[in-house]
């Protein structure tokens, strides 16, 4: 497989980074949209094959045993999440560039694994407050998943130094603006 670039977005739960990604991919740069595999249930305004490729855990450990995943975490209790091997070969193929919206340990396994052309960047909330106030109006989670998305979040913070650049998203213009630079400097550094 020829080997393209990897911008890699990672955040806490909430911190905006899918919100970043579709706005970087509403712009016209080279970039594809890896879609991640995952056992959780899906949510009304979702579509398999775009949003997520929704397994069942038997598929997912099968695929697992099958070495069918670049990476995968099981992100929450009985939730994993994975990027399959398939899906960075379509992209690359095409001629882009592949864009991650990952959680932060798959972000790093991704870097780890692909040091030499990815950037990472760690979205980072303004506050744990203002993360809980977020993932309380998104109304898609109930208070024992908030609470349990806030201490990953906590957990997760501390790894923000490992992303090549961290953007607060304290005004979401502004992050976007601030990560869009930063990909088009990554994707454009070796044309003259």
């Amino acid at each position: 497989m020829a080997e393209g670039k990897l911008i890699i977005i990672c955040a806490p739960s909430g911190a905006g980074k899918t919100t970043i990604v579709k706005y970087l991919l509403s712009k016209e740069l080279p970039l594809q949209f890896s879609v991640s595999a995952t056992t959780r249930p899906i949510r009304d305004n979702e579509i398999d094959g775009k949003d997520y490729y929704f397994l069942n855990k038997e598929d997912f450990l099968h695929k697992i045993a099958a070495k069918e995943f670049i990476e995968f975490e099981e992100v929450y209790q009985g939730s994993f999440y994975g990027t399959l091997r398939s899906e960075m070969i379509r992209i690359w193929a095409s001629g882009s560039q592949i864009i991650f919206d990952l959680d932060v340990q798959g972000g790093l396994h991704l870097q780890r694994k692909y040091p030499n052309n990815s950037l990472s960047i760690f979205i980072a909330p303004p506050s744990l407050e203002i993360l809980k106030e977020r993932l309380t109006h998104r109304g898609t989670n109930d208070d024992r998943d908030i609470e349990t998305r806030i201490n990953k979040a906590k957990s997760e913070l501390t790894f923000s130094h490992n992303f090549d650049h961290q953007v607060i998203n304290d005004d979401l213009d502004r992050a976007c603006a601030e990560v869009e630079e930063l990909v088009k400097k990554f994707l454009f550094k070796d044309i003259k």
